[in-house]
């Protein structure tokens, strides 16, 4: 019985060097395939030229990902980490509830303007996936919401807000600033200049803040 504890680790390290070189192999095609869709778009993206690249067989792609639509939400996914570790910068913060709650509105609208502009294609796939209500879209939504709501926790838990739901001052909250925080919104304004944007998103701020100091949600 103790030679057969002694030999369990010997046994499971092949596992683990196979499990995280399968792990580097599938990141490594990650982001072949998103420098695939951020030069050439999704439509002009195949599996057969990612795989090319990554010096393997289309067959042996789908070992890692089921499917191409699979691998597109990996991508959206993986587009959206950064801007998601930002906003959960902002809400982890030592601040006032209210102005982490500014600065976390803020920083979201301008990050997705920002996106869509430096990365149109990219910014395709997340446009698609909050359309047809994929999943990768509706996990980064519940994100956000869940860090909105964290952040009115706070607010209520100092006395600096007053809310008569959390849940519907979160909707609320999220209700008006909507125009600036839905992708496919920030997409269509894309053509308005941002100093005008920048504007708007912060007067619709004042409004969620005196609204949630007066007891108003």
């Amino acid at each position: 019985m103790a030679d057969a504890r002694a030999t369990a680790p010997r046994q499971t390290a092949p596992r683990q060097t196979a499990a995280r070189q399968a792990g580097r192999r599938g990141e490594a095609l990650l982001g072949i395939a998103t420098d695939h869709v951020r030069r050439f778009g999704i439509e002009r993206t195949t599996v057969v030229a990612i795989a090319r690249e990554a010096g393997m067989t289309h067959a042996n792609v789908y070992r890692y990902f089921p499917s191409k639509e699979a691998l597109v939400d990996a991508i959206t996914a993986d587009w959206l980490k950064e801007l998601e570790a930002l906003l959960q910068t902002v809400a982890d913060a030592p601040d006032p509830a209210d102005d982490k709650l500014e600065r976390l509105i803020l920083a979201y609208a301008r990050g997705l303007r920002e996106r869509a502009e430096a990365e149109p294609n990219l910014n395709a796939l997340h446009l698609a996936a909050f359309a047809g209500g994929r999943i990768v879209s509706r996990r980064h939504r519940q994100r956000v919401r869940t860090l909105i709501e964290r952040i009115i926790e706070d607010g209520v838990g100092a006395q600096l807000f007053r809310v008569r739901s959390r849940d519907k001052a979160t909707a609320v909250i999220l209700d008006v600033l909507h125009r600036f925080i839905d992708p496919v919104a920030v997409a269509a304004d894309c053509d308005v200049p941002r100093d005008e944007i920048g504007a708007r998103v912060a007067a619709a701020v004042r409004l969620v803040l005196r609204a949630l100091y007066g007891g108003l949600l």
